[in-house]
């Protein structure tokens, strides 16, 4: 990885952190995305010292905003003009149905038109690379979303549980979709599950799910554990030219039937293109 640039979003903490450290102790030019400047300052400082690594960049971006993701694209692509890696992370659950600056759902903001709209803002960059990757953390909860076109935001019932399903169901679509878009560009997509990881995520909400969450913490993996596929899918020259799939443990596994559907694929892209504000790819 050495002089390869990488960027990981969502890397102040939990299992972007750890990805971007496991990424910067192998050589790479790490750049990292956070919300909050100071905390992302900070952890940009931690990497370099942890990594003996002073390759490591930051940039300040709330991912839930369109307008937001936009400027963090434009400043990725005039700081790097070739970026080799991109490693959508960004995410959370909110338990409580709330709107976005831009009167988006916010898990559905945040977790999945994040990803769509940074990833395209990026691809001049990554086609100019080599060969770049773009790495999709997803979950296993993509296997019980129920996929309702007229409600992918909570319109008819919401609930945080079931809209944050829904909303990693759509990162393992959108990565399918656009694998079929990047055939022979040279740059792949892939999606993965981490596994059921011991961080701080869940603990933006109140009531049971952050006692909940609490108490079974200690039987989950560690967040340097949770990394290993994602920084597998950004490094590994096992998954050279690999593209379309979806990874658990390092090792390529079956998604959902659902998500593998490609009408329903062609659907959810073009309307999450419409909502990013995207008129063409």
């Amino acid at each position: 990885m050495k002089d390869k640039i990488c960027l990981v979003t969502g890397a102040t903490a939990g299992i972007g952190k750890e990805t971007a450290l496991g990424l910067a102790k192998l050589g790479a030019h790490v750049a990292i995305a956070g919300r909050d400047e100071a905390r992302t300052r900070a952890t940009a400082a931690w990497l370099a010292r942890e990594s003996a690594n002073n390759r490591v960049d930051f940039f300040v971006a709330d991912c839930s905003s369109l307008a937001d993701v936009r400027r963090l694209g434009g400043e990725v692509r005039r700081k790097y003009p070739k970026l080799d890696v991109l490693l959508n992370n960004a995410g959370a659950l909110f338990m409580e149905r709330e709107l976005t600056v831009d009167g988006f759902e916010r898990t559905w903001a945040l977790n999945h038109l994040a990803y769509v709209l940074l990833t395209h803002e990026l691809l001049p960059s990554l086609k100019a690379s080599e060969s770049a990757r773009i790495v999709n953390v997803a979950s296993i909860a993509h296997r019980s979303a129920v996929l309702d076109f007229d409600n992918l935001q909570g319109e008819k019932s919401y609930g945080g549980m079931p809209n944050y399903r829904l909303s990693k169901l759509a990162n393992v679509m959108f990565t399918n979709a656009l694998a079929r878009r990047l055939k022979d560009s040279g740059v792949t997509v892939n999606s993965l599950h981490p596994g059921v990881v011991s961080t701080n995520f869940g603990q933006n909400n109140k009531g049971w799910l952050k006692l909940l969450i609490r108490l079974i913490r200690p039987f989950f993996i560690s967040a340097e554990e949770g990394a290993k596929t994602s920084i597998h899918l950004a490094s590994s020259k096992d998954v050279e030219g690999v593209s379309g799939q979806y990874f658990s443990n390092c090792r390529q596994a079956p998604s959902s039937a659902l998500s593998l559907d490609e009408a329903k694929q062609e659907t959810l892209w073009e309307i999450s293109l419409q909502q990013a504000g995207l008129s063409t790819w």
